[in-house]
């Protein structure tokens, strides 16, 4: 009797033995499953945003024409409207789960924690605004121009040597100031901001101001100079750095975004983009040689 109780007792042990065996298999099983679900989660950029699913992207506010059409960027119409749902159907994100924000420029490139995902507002990608955010590829790079004053002898000027006996104007530590002291001539003068640059060429102090296209085409469209006319914009003045989105700095989506602009630029579309929405800085403004 007692070899039969024993054995019952071995029997009974063996089959807990084998019933948590099995219950260890099935929870690392489990584990695994999780694990996997995780990794597989984990790698989907679309739920690496501040809102899982959702894509926020914020903009200046108001946002100005020709980058936001009358200060709507949910309708997809301007320069970087249009961008923002390119690169967020690149990233997985369809129409409908983009929400759009607004934040002041300099809140955007502050330190610390960001309620966004992507912030486009013409951001020039500078060294000490790095430390602050990350930046994704360029995806527009401006150029310099010159303004003169419709009477002046200057305004039939053609090319770059056509203007080597002008005194012309800058806004210090800018691309514009190194062109043109590197292409017109070395008298060049400086300024601190463009606005008294224009009030500079206004009042014939200088012969002509060179500043951004994009500023450029401002400067003459307000009038801030009067009887004023974009000369052209000097051949070969890229910006090498140029205007990127904003990003919080070690965000997962930087390198995707980047890669999204990168892809656009390659196939064509950026150009297509730019052409409809910048011609007025681009293809309509003479260039100069």
């Amino acid at each position: 009797m007692l070899s039969v109780s024993v054995t019952k007792i071995v029997r009974s042990a063996v089959a807990v033995v084998a019933a948590g065996a099995l219950a260890l298999g099935a929870s690392a099983c489990g584990g695994s499953s999780a694990s996997s679900s995780s990794t597989a989660s984990s790698s989907d950029i679309t739920q690496q945003t501040v809102t899982p699913g959702t894509l926020t992207i914020a903009t200046g506010d108001p946002a100005y024409e020709p980058w936001v059409m009358k200060n709507k960027p949910e309708s997809g119409q301007g320069f970087e409207a249009a961008i923002a749902y390119k690169v967020a159907e690149k990233l997985g994100f369809s129409k409908k789960n983009v929400k759009w924000t607004r934040t002041s420029f300099d809140a955007a490139i502050a330190p610390g924690a960001k309620d966004w995902d992507l912030n486009i507002q013409q951001f020039s990608v500078t060294a000490e605004r790095k430390k602050a955010v990350d930046f994704s590829s360029s995806y527009y790079n401006d150029t310099t121009s010159v303004v003169v004053k419709k009477d002046s002898k200057y305004a039939k000027a053609t090319s770059l040597s056509d203007l080597k006996g002008a005194t012309v104007g800058a806004m210090v530590g800018t691309p514009a100031y190194t062109q043109a002291k590197k292409k017109i001539n070395s008298n060049v003068q400086t300024f601190n901001d463009d606005a008294a640059l224009a009030q500079a060429l206004d009042a014939g102090q200088i012969d002509a101001l060179a500043t951004s296209t994009v500023e450029s085409v401002y400067i003459v469209d307000s009038g801030q100079v009067k009887s004023a006319k974009v000369l052209g914009r000097i051949a070969g003045s890229e910006e090498p750095a140029g205007l990127g989105i904003v990003l919080p700095k070690g965000s997962k989506l930087t390198a995707k975004v980047s890669a999204a602009i990168d892809g656009m630029r390659k196939d064509g579309s950026l150009k297509t983009l730019q052409d409809k929405w910048l011609a007025q800085y681009t293809t309509d403004v003479t260039e100069l040689k």
